[in-house]
């Protein structure tokens, strides 16, 4: 088995597709984080205040459930964790994420798609729920990110 997991949230399919290209540039496992409810477009409508992605993005203890818990995380040294960026930070579902499993020892690198914005305080909102493991802050892409500029990108970091 590979060391390596490319584990991703996706809500409209951008960063699902680049986790995909992730995956492969880097001989990666693949791991899809669904919620247990799906986002619907109106669940993702920021600038609809009661929105449920809005309402989430404000409370910062939200935990949407996971559909599962089937990730490998033991078989796996490196994780690449990837996400929009929503509000400049990791939707709360990746801290469900982390809570889930046990991450001891592990090196989490993220990625992100957005449309403009960087990663913002994205490593800071996601260290507490992840005890034990380093953090990283990878880069973020747009959906045409081809799988050569990703293995590079990996490459660079040593993975």
């Amino acid at each position: 088995m590979s060391r390596k997991l490319v584990a991703y949230f996706s809500a409209s399919g951008v960063t699902g597709s680049v986790a995909k290209k992730l995956a492969e540039a880097t001989g990666a496992d693949l791991y899809e984080i669904r919620p247990a409810v799906p986002y619907t477009s109106a669940d993702l409508n920021w600038q609809n205040s009661s929105s449920r992605s809005s309402v989430e993005m404000k409370d910062k203890s939200s935990r949407p459930e996971l559909a599962d818990k089937s990730a490998n995380i033991s078989g796996h040294d490196v994780v690449f964790l990837g996400f929009p960026i929503w509000w400049y930070v990791a939707p709360t579902i990746i801290n469900t994420f982390l809570e889930a499993y046990d991450f001891t020892g592990k090196e989490i690198i993220l990625f992100a798609t957005s449309g403009g914005s960087g990663f913002g305080n994205a490593v800071a909102g996601l260290k507490p729920s992840a005890p034990g493991a380093r953090i990283q802050e990878g880069r973020v892409f747009r959906r045409s990110a081809s799988v050569e500029e990703l293995k590079k990108w990996a490459e660079s970091l040593g993975v």
